[in-house]
């Protein structure tokens, strides 16, 4: 559980997004959504690699606009609406976008949390295996299948 609001505690909300073919090009999607509605975003990855490349990718995404970020050790992350992180220093709770083949231990600290899982077999048995640990834990969960296209059916 990650805030109180009203006297009520709320639980964080996770989402997984999967079948993507680039997950470093989805975060930067979902970010800017997110970014969009007011939200605060934490893109948290594994290693300074994807950091690096996180931050060149965002620095031309989307193609027509600009979104403000910076890596979370930097002075300026407290002010910036997407940060992208690597340790545990957080400066908001909105949301938490892993880019990690495992759960994060402080994953309930935000009101809602990102898990994207790519098409390739390793990972997605990786993304069930984080489902069904958010699942068997009681969290509420959603599904986007990014394989779909609009219209679609089930």
């Amino acid at each position: 559980m990650v805030s109180v609001a009203n006297g009520f505690c709320i639980m964080t909300k996770i989402d997984f997004y999967t079948g993507s073919e680039d997950k470093l090009r989805t975060a930067c999607q979902l970010s800017h959504k997110a970014m969009q509605h007011g939200l605060r975003v934490l893109l948290h990855v594994p290693d300074d690699d994807t950091a690096d490349k996180l931050d060149k990718l965002l620095w031309h995404f989307p193609p027509t606009a600009f979104m403000p970020h910076c890596h979370s050790h930097e002075d300026k992350a407290a002010d910036m609406p997407v940060v992208i992180g690597r340790d545990e220093t957080f400066h908001h709770s909105d949301l938490l976008i892993s880019l990690h083949r495992d759960c994060q231990p402080f994953f309930s600290r935000f009101e809602r949390v990102i898990e994207i899982v790519s098409a390739d077999d390793e990972d997605a048995k990786l993304g069930r295996e984080r489902f069904k640990f958010y699942k068997d834990r009681g969290y509420e969960l959603r599904h986007f299948d990014l394989t779909k296209k609009p219209g679609d059916s089930a």
